[in-house]
């Protein structure tokens, strides 16, 4: 039996203006913005990212959950307003096999695109494959670990995610999104050592 816990958290990564937070940006009702769980034995936290909310789909059970996504402070999108809901998605509790050490940076967050991504860690993705293209870990203490999500990003809206204009035109995020495409997000698997 699985030991789950769930808490709020509304902090925000990258050390967010209060302009932001003034913004005054509610979750939607049973959504969290951090997850703290056991999961493998370890105590584990997921989150927050700016504008993300998380539910689990069945009670307190983390292993899968629901999720929007806002442009909070339109940190991912400049072409529409501050707090647009981005992104409806699910998400699939997994654990990255051990074929490689996990990158360590500076970074809160370190990326690895799938070229750069041993093929077991893309391969494990859940089904639709092809939908679940971000993978991001969970932490602990001493940082980021094995264990993470697995995303499946559905837009809602159409938008380019530019990352408020900070990409650049040959950046690999940068991308068009159009409503009802899971398929069009980056390929990506994300380890985070936490806020």
């Amino acid at each position: 039996m699985r030991n789950f816990t769930i808490s709020a958290c509304l902090l925000l990564m990258l050390s967010v203006s209060s302009q932001i937070l003034a913004a005054g940006l509610t979750p939607p009702r049973g959504y969290y913005a951090q997850l703290e769980f056991i999961h493998q034995g370890q105590s584990l936290s997921f989150g927050p990212f700016i504008g993300y909310y998380f539910k689990p789909q069945q009670g307190d059970d983390v292993t899968r959950l629901t999720f929007v996504c806002y442009n909070e402070g339109q940190f991912y999108t400049d072409q529409l307003p501050d707090g647009t809901l981005l992104y409806r998605g699910e998400a699939v509790l997994s654990t990255l096999e051990r074929v490689r050490q996990l990158p360590r940076s500076e970074q809160r967050i370190t990326p690895l695109f799938f070229a750069d991504a041993p093929p077991a860690w893309v391969q494990q993705r859940p089904t639709p494959q092809e939908e679940y293209l971000h993978f991001h870990s969970a932490y602990d203490q001493s940082g980021a670990v094995y264990s993470g999500y697995w995303l499946r990003h559905e837009p809602v809206t159409a938008f380019s995610y530019n990352m408020g204009g900070r990409l650049s035109e040959d950046s690999p995020l940068l991308h068009q999104a159009k409503p009802g495409d899971a398929q069009n997000f980056p390929r990506i698997i994300e380890f985070d050592k936490g806020p």
